[in-house]
């Protein structure tokens, strides 16, 4: 009997691509899990550093389990003098996330078992990475602003360490908390497209750092990780409430897109986007609503509404959040990878361990019965 051939599917829509128990997305209630824990029930309730640990062991760590995790980051956050170097070299005005991705996969070059894609490994390379990826985000961001980088240090937490590393200055608890709950919340997100790119890389066998620079190219595109800075820029565009209206109705009427509104998956809404939206108030509040992009994005959320059912998602409330954290725009998709190196480190692993290569088939739809001609005879 022969086997029926294979349906083209647009973008690979519909298609389940791999088995995974990291983390869950059911689009049409909007729910999010991560190891079967449900983000709400994550969300202002652990540390970035809980979070990793789950996606990388599977269960949440106890105190004692939780200290070793933190230790470990401790002991890996500081970079080589090497990539210090190649960060300064960088040219001012390149791309932040073209700098981070050439760092990473330049940290391959100091990795001891680089070349080990044993699941023991991959962990111990993926705890490096994490404790890494902070560091560089911050010290291209210090670098391309003529400033001297800025150490970790040892005492402080993950988010509370990246902030510090950004801007020089320890952060208050509202500052901290925002930054960990952005870093929560993107940890890991089931198949989407840098994920895949991570599975797909590893499936030759690849080790974590290369699979981890084909994630990083993957992020960088406006339809992924840099549909934030597209949703903050679009903000600035938009410049005061009043002027919402008239925007959104102009485009949907010249049919443009507006970034971080509508996912290929989620129907009812991000479940991700009311923590960023309420956490970015506080934000607001604090700094005395010197700005109003959170009352703007609402509007924008309105007038949507207006024309079609769409919601937004984790990017378009996480703009104004990674704003008032006094991060540039263009560095958003970077602070994006500082979170997901977790999840990509955990999907590596998954891949490795029940590892078949991804080799899908491709429909051509190109000539047939093409006749040769010599150069010679070329017209």
């Amino acid at each position: 009997m022969t086997a029926p051939a294979p349906t083209f599917a647009k973008g690979l829509a519909g298609v389940v691509a791999a088995q995974t128990a990291l983390s869950s997305v059911d689009g049409t209630k909007g729910i999010l899990t991560y190891r079967g824990l449900n983000i709400h029930d994550l969300a202002g309730n652990v540390e970035y550093e809980e979070a990793a640990y789950l996606l990388l062991y599977g269960s949440m760590p106890t105190a004692t389990q939780l200290a070793k995790f933190k230790k470990d980051l401790a002991t890996h956050r500081k970079l080589p003098k090497g990539i210090l170097d190649l960060i300064k070299s960088t040219p001012k005005k390149a791309v932040p996330m073209d700098t981070l991705r050439t760092a990473i996969s330049a940290l391959a070059f100091y990795e001891k078992e680089v070349d080990d894609i044993s699941v023991e490994a991959t962990r111990r390379k993926g705890i490096r990475l994490v404790a890494q990826f902070p560091s560089v985000v911050a010290a291209i961001q210090r670098a391309r602003k003529g400033k001297a980088i800025v150490s970790p240090k040892a005492a402080m937490g993950h988010a509370e360490n990246f902030f510090y590393m950004l801007h020089g200055v320890k952060p208050n608890k509202l500052e901290t908390d925002s930054m960990n709950l952005y870093l929560v919340l993107l940890a890991d997100h089931s198949l989407n497209a840098s994920t895949f790119t991570a599975r797909v890389a590893s499936s030759t066998n690849a080790d974590l750092h290369a699979a981890v620079t084909a994630a990083l190219g993957a992020l960088k595109g406006n339809l992924h990780g840099g549909a934030a800075e597209a949703t903050m820029n679009t903000l600035l565009k938009i410049g005061a409430l009043d002027k919402v209206d008239g925007y959104v109705d102009n485009a949907f009427a010249t049919k443009q897109k507006i970034m971080g509104i509508g996912h290929r998956i989620y129907k009812s809404g991000d479940p991700r986007a009311k923590h960023l939206l309420e956490q970015a108030r506080k934000m607001e509040e604090a700094e005395g609503k010197k700005h109003n992009y959170v009352d703007m994005a609402l509007g924008v959320e309105k007038a949507v509404l207006r024309h079609r059912e769409l919601y937004p998602n984790v990017d378009f409330f996480s703009a104004p959040l990674l704003y008032y954290l006094g991060i540039p725009t263009d560095l958003d998709t970077c602070v994006f990878a500082v979170s997901r190196i977790a999840g990509w480190t955990a999907h590596v692993v998954e891949q490795y361990i029940d590892d078949a290569l991804i080799r899908p088939a491709a429909q051509y739809v190109g000539p047939t019965d093409q006749t040769f001609v010599s150069v010679a005879e070329r017209k």
